[in-house]
């Protein structure tokens, strides 16, 4: 999936998306948690949708912005969610969801509910403000929350050595008082056994947990960027070959007996024909009503948005050969 998305970002079919590349273990959190804990992503959580049942649907259709997309294409490609899988929308702005994470883990304590917050986040967002309100509220009122945070060595372009000068990410969270477990985050397994502890502490014990999950950001940090401009292509290399999560967990199932190169192959072409059939599906599916762009905050509209409602209709009745693809549903 991201292999094709990315390439329809550079055809200019979509216009953003950001992959998982060598931090693919990370699943093995959602396969920690129970499908009623609550989960704040950043934007590289994915796989945790696709683990609770998000179908390749659901994921193109978000992408495209189509009027199948639960968010009405309000929002940047990669930025899902899902009421059903109990995964809030993703938000573009840097940290913002590790206190609404505390709050929400607060709520859930309160409620007497036995589930637990998941919020996850990389080292860059480690180093926002946001963090450390977070984790000093989480810590002193019990909130039964997991911080997860993917330290795969650079926010965007700024490597983990020019922020920070500590040890790593984990030592914030002794400092806080808080539990803390970092973990090899290319090895599934590890990542899997570190949730289910930190989960059963939050849940039963109402202590909170911060894991630090040690990897390493193969990709680009989006289709925005360039990362040839601040480290090494054989540095890049280097840890695709040595230590890709996807390698380990196949080397690991070929040892048991329980895959192989055949079954490898076949699967590969199954599913990129499911994802090819969703991807043109998804292109295909029409543009959200643009009334959609001025409905669900507010009960009634307000007199602005009333006014920037009639202002745009009148640029499309003004304008129609500018947005031919949109004229009909202007008024729908």
């Amino acid at each position: 999936m991201d292999l094709i998305l990315y390439e329809a970002q550079r055809q200019g079919r979509i216009s953003f998306y950001m992959t998982s590349y060598g931090e693919e273990a990370y699943i093995g959190s959602a396969a920690g948690l129970s499908s009623e804990d609550i989960v704040f992503g950043q934007y590289r959580e994915s796989g945790v949708l696709l683990y609770r049942g998000f179908t390749m649907d659901e994921f193109m259709n978000q992408c495209y912005s189509n009027e199948l997309d639960y968010g009405k294409g309000r929002q940047m490609p990669v930025h899902y969610g899902s009421t059903k899988h109990n995964f809030h929308t993703i938000s573009s702005p840097l940290g913002t969801q590790i206190p609404h994470a505390a709050g929400a883990a607060y709520t859930l304590k309160m409620e007497g509910k036995k589930n637990c917050v998941m919020c996850y986040f990389g080292d860059g967002a480690a180093s926002e403000g946001d963090f450390h309100a977070a984790l000093n509220m989480a810590a002193t009122m019990k909130c039964p929350v997991i911080f997860f945070c993917r330290n795969n060595g650079f926010a965007i372009s700024t490597p983990t050595s020019d922020q920070y000068r500590g040890d790593g990410i984990a030592s914030r969270g002794i400092g806080y008082g808080i539990d803390t477990i970092r973990v090899d985050g290319n090895d599934v397994w590890a990542v899997y056994n570190a949730t289910k502890e930190a989960r059963r502490l939050a849940t039963e014990e109402h202590r909170p947990v911060l894991i630090e999950a040690m990897t390493y950001r193969i990709g680009h940090h989006s289709t925005s960027d360039d990362s040839s401009a601040y480290r090494s292509k054989k540095e890049v290399e280097d840890w695709e070959r040595t230590d890709n999560p996807l390698v380990r967990m196949r080397k690991y199932l070929e040892n048991k007996g329980w895959w192989n190169g055949e079954k490898e192959k076949s699967f590969r072409s199954d599913i990129r024909i499911k994802l090819l059939k969703s991807f043109t599906n998804a292109e295909k599916a029409k543009k959200p009503a643009v009334k959609e762009m001025f409905e669900d905050v507010y009960d009634q509209l307000t007199p602005n948005l009333i006014e920037q409602k009639a202002e745009l209709e009148g640029i499309l009745k003004k304008y129609p050969e500018y947005y031919p693809s949109i004229k009909n549903h202007a008024q729908n």
